[in-house]
């Protein structure tokens, strides 16, 4: 019996039905202890653990504010290499020794060992190496300083590109007027007439007060006018004619003043320069006139084979530039006071051109600039430098080029063309982006003119039409007129 009472108490004590109080927590007890810990926040309740595996209704921190964070923060920290370091921590010991001064030979050959040694001179040495771009401020970033100098565009600071109407101003019938691509029948005046030629006779327009006037008409019926041109001051006219003769007008009393004879074809360009009038023919010839003296002839300019069809004094008027039929382009020096001479020679003469050079402009801005522009056959728009004889730039503008004219109220370059799109076109000058195409005439445009303020520009075309294109008017609050009144194109 005393045996069994012992196995019943072995087996009492192995039991585990009650927990053991000095013993060490179970591992299972630990793992659910701790989890159970780290899915309850503080100040929560109980069942915030049945919830912790649920996806979030909202986005965590959606609708509060959040002040954007500095980028790169305040601190410079610089890139250092390692071996720069070492270098130039044995520079700055060197600097601190005594020794005596080096010769230049042993400069030279130390430096040269150097480069090959370590792959570049020791004595350029850098201790700090800048590297890396600026970081960008982060989207939406505003900064409260004043900004002083910015590189960025603000809309205060963006140019407008002016209006460009596509329609012309005013429209002028021009009957009867003769469609030769090689006349220059218009021109403008510094008193704002606007001088035309319709067949054999000549009108005037003013375009102060919109009066029309019969100025001249040939004697004879087969006989036509060629050419026409303003003097500086506007009061006198001259009209080259067919029957090889130039004509000179007092437009103010109407009146014939004398009548030159000196080519022997029809007189197709004209142009002043102070008291010398200079007439180019079919012939191919061009004569000086001096219209003070009563033997008019005074000097005959022999380079061209062909018509001169293009003729035009610098606004300084140290050249002259004349363009032909031949397909030349030359300049021509001024003439000297009281000279007669029968040949003279050309300062410069282009031959790059393949078609009937007409259209010549010189730069308002630029004295030494010429423009020059093709027939058909070439349609090239040419820039060149008088004083170095070089071809600044070339457009190939794919049409007939009749006439250019500058416009230095914009600083462009305005083109009168042909076949095949009868158009007027503004260019940026010297970057010949196209501003603004004008059409509106149904044939060829022959000639163009500027008024006296620039801002109007006159197209004479093959259709008995001519059109006037207020394309550079100035910004008004520049302008200095009055609001009541006509609106004058007179100069101020």
């Amino acid at each position: 019996m005393a045996q069994f009472g012992f196995e019943n108490d072995i087996h009492s004590i192995l039991k585990l039905d009650m927990p053991i109080t000095n013993a060490p927590m179970a591992r299972w007890q630990r793992k659910a202890s701790s989890s159970a810990m780290s899915s309850l926040s503080p100040m929560k309740a109980s069942n915030a653990s049945q919830n912790s595996s649920k996806t979030p209704s909202k986005t965590p921190g959606k609708g509060k504010k959040v002040t954007p964070s500095k980028m790169g923060g305040d601190r410079y920290i610089p890139y250092r290499n390692s071996k720069q370091m070492d270098i130039a921590s044995f520079l700055l010991a060197k600097e601190n020794e005594s020794g005596d001064a080096k010769t230049p030979g042993a400069s030279e050959s130390q430096k040269a060992l150097s480069v090959q040694l370590n792959g570049y001179n020791i004595e350029d040495a850098k201790i700090l190496h800048l590297g890396g771009k600026p970081l960008n401020a982060p989207e939406g970033y505003q900064n409260n300083l004043k900004v002083l100098y910015s590189q960025a565009t603000t809309p205060a600071s963006v140019k407008k590109n002016r209006f460009i109407s596509s329609t012309p101003d005013r429209i002028l019938d021009a009957p009867d007027l003769r469609n030769d691509f090689y006349l220059n029948l218009l021109d403008w005046s510094s008193r704002n007439f606007l001088a035309v030629a319709l067949h054999d006779s000549v009108y005037l327009w003013d375009a102060s007060r919109g009066d029309i006037i019969l100025l001249m008409k040939m004697a004879h019926e087969e006989d036509y006018i060629c050419s026409l041109s303003w003097t500086k001051e506007g009061n006198y006219l001259a009209v080259g004619t067919s029957d090889c003769k130039v004509q000179l007008w007092d437009v103010e009393n109407q009146k014939r003043l004398r009548s030159m004879a000196s080519h022997t074809a029809r007189v197709s360009s004209l142009s002043w320069n102070d008291h010398v009038l200079s007439s180019g023919s079919r012939s191919g010839h061009i004569h000086h006139h001096d219209v003070r003296m009563a033997d008019h002839h005074i000097t005959t300019l022999n380079a061209h084979s062909q018509e001169v069809c293009g003729l035009t004094w610098s606004p300084d008027g140290k050249y002259l530039a004349s363009g032909g039929n031949d397909n030349l382009v030359c300049v021509w020096p001024r003439v000297q006071d009281g000279s007669i001479s029968n040949d003279s020679q050309t300062v410069r003469c282009w031959s790059e051109h393949q078609g009937a050079v007409k259209a010549l402009a010189w730069c308002p801005w630029q004295a030494n600039i010429l423009a020059s522009g093709g027939g058909t056959s070439d349609r090239h728009i040419r820039i060149w430098n008088v004083n170095s004889g070089s071809c600044i730039s070339s457009l190939d503008t794919q049409s007939q080029i009749s006439s250019l004219v500058f416009a230095p109220n914009y600083k462009e370059l305005v083109s009168a063309h042909g076949y095949a799109h009868n158009n007027v076109v503004i260019w940026k000058y010297p970057s010949f982006s196209k501003v603004a195409e004008l059409n509106g005439h149904e044939d060829r445009v022959l000639s163009l003119t500027m008024s006296p303020d620039c801002t109007t520009v006159a197209s004479v075309a093959g259709d008995e039409t001519i059109r006037l294109w207020k394309s550079f008017e100035l910004d008004p609050l520049k302008k200095k007129r009055t609001e009541s009144g006509p609106q004058k194109i007179l100069p101020e």
